[in-house]
């Protein structure tokens, strides 16, 4: 299956409790960390969420 890096770009403080949900889902906790993940719909869904937080690295 094929895999996707997600980088955290932005600190968590301030944001929707919702959002960091999200974004502890997709294994981020720290800035510049990078998780990498199955590239499937729901994670996808995840990304697009909190899309001004983190980015996709190739």
């Amino acid at each position: 299956m094929k895999k996707i890096k997600v980088r955290l770009l932005k600190s968590l403080s301030g944001t929707r409790r919702d959002h960091r949900a999200t974004v502890y889902g997709l294994g981020l906790k720290r800035i510049n960390q990078v998780s990498e993940l199955a590239d499937t719909p729901a994670v996808r869904g995840m990304i697009n969420k909190v899309n001004y937080l983190v980015r996709i690295d190739s």
